[in-house]
């Protein structure tokens, strides 16, 4: 199958070319945010690319590797593809557009939808997750995927936390934060956000590796809960702590200093979510 042969495809020569401008500087974290505001974000893969349709966000376009173009022939015949440009190009051209060598790049790019509000989230969920300033895409990503593994449903994100919606973000998690409703708290109003969630009827539990917290096992799983979690190394801060419901942690061999962040938010919803009569 040669790139011609396919209808519904533009193949680009120009690395210059407007079409393109959604896919530029992907290496550059702060011009990448700049670029896309609050109007659009990237996924990168085919699944991930498979999950924002399957999530209803409205399509821009599609930037791909000509080797990549005959598995995404089968993708360009989804209703959601209607009228959504599909552009290609060769590995020079691609390199020249996103900054670096992108190895047989499969990119798209959709509209970002509005965000719902902590109260929103708090009236519609009985399972969330919070996180206070989560600087490490990768790990958001781990947490969206872990969620939507273990039924949590909705996740609410501090002033200072990354956007949730970073490309690598939204690959680490196979796509499945666009599947997670997301709340980010506004500054003014941060950490009252849990005590917000807290008036809807929430518990919050804010996980730390202190000696004197409550070992997650021992905890009575309550109809709707809060997992609160920190970055990695600093924690949560003293002022999110006190306005937790309880302080909690994860039991593991003194011979380990801590889990991954996103290996304890994984630990926690599983034994959130097991089933009651092995409580």
């Amino acid at each position: 199958m040669t790139v011609d042969a396919v209808v519904g495809v533009t193949y680009i020569v120009d690395p210059a070319d407007p079409r393109l401008d959604d896919y530029r500087e992907l290496n550059s974290i702060a011009v990448r945010a700049e670029m896309e505001r609050d109007e659009y974000f990237l996924g990168e893969g085919y699944v991930p690319i498979d999950r924002m349709l399957d999530s209803g966000h409205r399509m821009r376009s599609v930037l791909l590797h000509p080797k990549r173009l005959k598995r995404f022939v089968s993708t360009m015949s989804r209703p959601e593809m209607a009228g959504v440009p599909v552009y290609v190009a060769e590995q020079t051209v691609l390199a020249d557009v996103v900054g670096f060598n992108m190895d047989r790049c499969c990119l798209a790019s959709a509209f970002r939808a509005p965000m719902p509000t902590v109260a929103e989230l708090a009236g519609t969920c009985r399972r969330l997750v919070v996180l206070e300033a989560l600087n490490d895409d990768q790990n958001v990503g781990a947490i969206a995927r872990a969620s939507r593994a273990f039924g949590i449903d909705g996740m609410i994100i501090s002033p200072t936390c990354n956007d949730p919606y970073q490309r690598r973000t939204v690959r680490v998690s196979m796509g499945e934060i666009l599947h997670v409703p997301v709340a980010r708290a506004d500054a003014e109003d941060w950490p009252n956000a849990l005590r917000t969630i807290g008036e809807a009827g929430f518990e919050t539990w804010a996980l730390t590796p202190d000696a004197d917290a409550i070992d997650l096992w021992e905890m009575d799983v309550p109809d709707r809960v809060a997992v609160v979690l920190g970055a990695e190394g600093h924690g949560l801060e003293a002022e999110t702590m006190d306005a937790s419901t309880h302080r909690v942690r994860i039991a593991i061999s003194p011979d380990v200093d801590s889990l991954n962040v996103g290996h304890a938010a994984a630990v926690t919803f599983a034994v959130i979510g097991r089933p009651a009569r092995v409580r």
